[in-house]
Order: C-alpha cells, then sequence, then structure tokens
C-alpha cells in the first residue's frame, strides 16, 4: 500500500500541538481511516491497510491506531479478524454508505451539511405523514421515546439520551407509514453518526434541554392531527441541532 494514501495526521495525532491537544490522537486517526474508505470508495469486505502500515502513514503509533480501530468496529465501519488483517465491515451500518455512493466524507463539515439538509427534508415529510396515519400504540411509542429522552437528559444519563433519541425519530418515521421514508431516515441518522460518534456525542451539551422539548412539540402535534406545525416543529429541531454540530465542530477543531 503506497505512502501517500493517507495524509500526515496533524501533529495533535502525538499530542504535540498544545493548542489542539485536547483532541485524543486516536479520535484524529479514526477519522482519518475513514476518510480513507470514502475517497477510495471501498467496499464491504475490501482489505485496509495493516495497523503496522497505517502508523507509518500517519506517523503515529501503533497504540493510537489500535485505539482508532476500536472505535470504528464499535462503529460498524471495520472488522478487524485475527491473523488476517482489517476490513471494511459488510455489515448493515456499512452497506449504507455504499447505498448513497461511498462518497460520504463523515468529517467533511459540507458533507455533513448536506446530510442535514437531506435528513431535514425526509423528517420533515414524516412527522407531517405521522400526524395524519399515526396508531394509538404508535403514538405511545413515541411518547415513550420522548419521556426517555427526558429522563436522560434530567439524570445526565447520556446513553439513555442517545438511544431514546434514536427510537423517537424511528418512531416518528415508522408512524408516517411510508417504508421509503422510514429507511431513509434510517440511513440517513446511520451516516450521522459515523460524523459524530468520535467523540462528539460522549456528552450531553449545553442545548440538550431544547432537544428535549422540541421533541415534545413534534409529539404533540402528531398527537393533535396537525401536519404543518408536526413538520414545522421538526424543522426546528434539526436547524437547532445542525447549529449544535457546527459550534462543536468549531470548538474541537479550533479551540
Amino acid at each position: 500500500m503506497p505512502a501517500q494514501v493517507l495524509p500526515a495526521a496533524p501533529a495533535a495525532v502525538n499530542g504535540t500541538d498544545e493548542r489542539r491537544g485536547y483532541r485524543p490522537g486516536y479520535e484524529i486517526v479514526a477519522e482519518r481511516i475513514l476518510e480513507y474508505i470514502a475517497e477510495e470508495r471501498l467496499a464491504p469486505g475490501d482489505r485496509l491497510p495493516t495497523e503496522i502500515d497505517l502508523a507509518q502513514m500517519l506517523s503515529t503509533s501503533r497504540a493510537v491506531v489500535r485505539e482508532a480501530v476500536k472505535i470504528l468496529s464499535a462503529l460498524g465501519r471495520i472488522r478487524a479478524h485475527k491473523g488476517r488483517g482489517l476490513f471494511v465491515a459488510d455489515d448493515e451500518g456499512m452497506l449504507v454508505t455504499s447505498r448513497w455512493g461511498g462518497f460520504f466524507r463523515p468529517v467533511d463539515i459540507d458533507h455533513v451539511l448536506m446530510l442535514f439538509e437531506f435528513r431535514r427534508v425526509q423528517e420533515m415529510s414524516a412527522s407531517s405523514l405521522a400526524a395524519t396515519r399515526a396508531t394509538p400504540s404508535e403514538l405511545r411509542t413515541i411518547e415513550v421515546a420522548m419521556e426517555q429522552c427526558r429522563h436522560g437528559f434530567v439524570h445526565g444519563q447520556v446513553d439513555v439520551f442517545n438511544q431514546a433519541d434514536e427510537d423517537f425519530h424511528a418512531a416518528v418515521s415508522a408512524a408516517s407509514h411510508n417504508t421509503f421514508l422510514v429507511s431513509a431516515v434510517r440511513d440517513a441518522r446511520r451516516l450521522q453518526r459515523q460524523s459524530s460518534a468520535i467523540g462528539i456525542h460522549d456528552t450531553l451539551g449545553e442545548n440538550t434541554g431544547a432537544a428535549v422539548e422540541e421533541h415534545e412539540a413534534i409529539y404533540r402535534a402528531i398527537r393533535d392531527g396537525r401536519p404543518d406545525e408536526a413538520a414545522e416543529a421538526t424543522a426546528a429541531h434539526l436547524d437547532r441541532t445542525l447549529e449544535d454540530y457546527r459550534r462543536e465542530i468549531q470548538r474541537r477543531l479550533f479551540g
């Protein structure tokens, strides 16, 4: 594998850049590997460079690469087979990337902005349809997820909040009774997780409380059969989430 396939990592990989030293090196290495997968348009099952090769390409240690590999394995982006090496994962999360042409770069802010635009269109439609089609059982599922988000926020339970957030958006799309929208919403959120899970959503942000209230506004509009208000509430929620994401990216990159 030629040494030039990956750009040299910044000094922060080895912790020498004080301005960006708060970013663990393994996060940056994980980002570089994701960029490589996207740029090379690797398909599920394709072999990646070895940990040693990656360490050389990025001018970092094998230990840092190993931690990055653990993150990407947890995200379902790569698989490490003992004695065989590293491979692009062949699970559903990786297949999502393939369906979108393999072009998505999780650490490219322009791609993230396009992804939020896509989510806005799909989820506004889903919530609007849900307001006219949701069954009592589906409304209850949305409500439970909303309350779990509140519980996670109030008690500072990050994992509870994140899972409930996933459940909420999935439940709203399911209530649209449109299989294509369900698939589009699920895929877009999986792609977003690939760009945000590398250290970005490991805490409850200062505006998590706003997200809880926005979820309730969406739920109430759906429950009361108000499709326009449901779509507007969804748009407001995603717009505010994007601004939070943009600020976090700027903070992590520029301090």
